[in-house]
């Protein structure tokens, strides 16, 4: 089979200048597409700006003979967000493939917690994710078609010691991709998530030797397809890292029903209630709402 290209599509890759994002945009821009990399090139915990690692990405790009332009702006304003956008319209005329992947780490017990570490984590990760996306998003419906990737973690799926500002701002992702996924469906518009395992800035001092299995490269196919006009999936998440991908989901299980529930019986029952041995995987909302109609039908 031939090579999934890209030409003659416009891309946006946030928090490029280093790690996943530069695998992603050096990828994109390897197999034709014209890319913006953006970074505002700043430490891991959000502080300071440098317009080197998003010009230098920018550079190999060009040095290997793709397309790309520079972008230093900060995903964590809407106004930012909307010059990151406004600069692939304006150098290439449109925008057909947004990354949301920029990134910081502010990580403190919650008993710890306060806002000089919840606020800036919200505000890059999750209001990022949906200021680009919003920006984007018009641009995508006019035109009937886009590609959208976003990035959670496990630590929002899944929960991890001392990242409870991360965990809200990745899981809070996830739910806004959902809604996205739906809204987009007519026009052609695919929003779909990532939950990347992999060695960079924010994560090598945690994977010990894991490090050297997890290169960012193995976690690019995933975003590539999900990029590609030939993806078949919205509203879904895969979890990807080393050469795997799997895909996480939401289900719901059957439950224990009585039409006069009382707390006694979530006490007596807890066991059919957790058990996951039967479960469904809702597309949206009503979808679930529609699970409880059956079992209170006896069906």
């Amino acid at each position: 089979m031939s090579d999934m290209r890209y030409d003659g599509k416009v891309a946006v890759v946030t928090g490029a200048g280093q790690g996943l994002g530069r695998s992603h945009a050096m990828f994109l821009a390897s197999r034709g597409a014209k890319v913006v990399v953006n970074d505002l090139g700043g430490s891991t915990d959000g502080s300071g700006a440098s317009q080197t690692p998003a010009q230098k990405v920018c550079d190999e790009i060009k040095a290997a003979g793709g397309t790309a332009v520079a972008n230093y702006d900060s995903v964590s304003s809407e106004a930012g967000a909307r010059a990151i956008i406004d600069a692939a319209v304006k150098a290439y005329g449109r925008i057909d493939i947004l990354v949301n992947n920029a990134g910081i780490l502010r990580d403190k017990a919650l008993k710890n917690a306060g806002e000089a570490e919840i606020r800036p984590v919200i505000d890059v990760h999750l209001y990022g994710t949906i200021w680009c996306t919003l920006a984007a998003w018009n641009h995508m419906l006019d035109q009937g078609y886009g590609r959208i990737v976003n990035t959670t973690s496990a630590a929002g799926l899944f929960g991890n010691f001392g990242q409870t500002n991360y965990g809200a701002a990745k899981m809070g992702i996830v739910g806004f991709s959902h809604v996205a996924a739906i809204e987009g469906a007519k026009a052609n518009v695919k929003v779909n998530v990532i939950a990347p395992a992999a060695r960079t800035r924010m994560t090598e001092q945690l994977l010990g030797p894991m490090a050297e299995k997890l290169a960012p490269e193995l976690v690019t196919p995933v975003v590539a397809y999900l990029a590609h006009e030939s993806c078949e999936v919205s509203g879904e998440t895969y979890s990807c890292g080393g050469g795997r991908v799997g895909r996480v989901f939401v289900g719901v299980v059957p439950g224990y029903y009585t039409p006069q529930l009382s707390v006694e019986d979530v006490r007596d029952n807890l066991a059919a209630i957790r058990d996951t041995s039967t479960f469904v995987i809702p597309s949206n909302a009503m979808e679930e709402i529609g699970l409880l109609m059956k079992v209170s039908a006896g069906k």
